[in-house]
């Protein structure tokens, strides 16, 4: 992808954003808090009594979890549809699932990247304790960025798919082979 083509996606994505209703930045709002509570307390970088942590937090973890958690709840509400809209079809289109696959995955690597790395079970059954250490905890802040990445990819081509729907070759009308003079 070129500069050019990078800018017009970021231009486009900014036009959804400035096209949202009051109750989408609402949505948006409240996913984020909810995202980031939940994300906060079962990781521990909220102090809670329900939850403990045997390695603690380091400087990283804060901003990765208030980046995602207000990429998740901005992600979340370009799925409300404003009031008056037009139902859309039952069918989600392939980018659809996609960019859904996307924020889902970087809320589970958000998860993944800003949680202790012992208490971590699928890392502590599949490494042992020493490997948690040793291995996955030097991995985390790669699936810090990878969280970053897919939550922030995601929601860009939901806000830019919010103002420009691409006409499909399967869709789009038939052209002429040949030119006409």
């Amino acid at each position: 992808m070129t500069f050019a083509a990078a800018r017009e996606q970021f231009v486009l994505a900014g036009r959804g954003l400035r096209s949202w209703t009051p109750r989408q930045y609402v949505v948006a709002g409240g996913a984020a808090v909810a995202f980031g509570l939940l994300v906060g307390v079962v990781t521990v970088l909220i102090p809670n009594s329900w939850f403990a942590r045997d390695i603690g937090t380091v400087w990283w973890n804060y901003p990765v979890w208030i980046l995602t958690s207000i990429g998740a709840g901005m992600l979340t509400a370009t799925y409300v549809k404003p009031r008056g809209a037009e139902a859309a079809a039952a069918d989600e289109t392939p980018a659809e699932r996609r960019t859904t696959r996307m924020g889902i995955a970087g809320g589970l690597l958000t998860w993944f990247a800003v949680g202790c790395p012992v208490c971590n079970k699928i890392a502590l059954l599949a490494l042992g304790y020493s490997g948690a250490i040793t291995w996955f905890a030097p991995f985390q802040p790669v699936l810090a960025i990878a969280a970053m990445l897919l939550t922030g990819l995601a929601l860009v081509w939901r806000l830019k798919g919010q103002v420009a729907c691409p006409i499909s070759p399967a869709t789009a009308p038939a052209q002429q082979l040949e030119p006409t003079t």
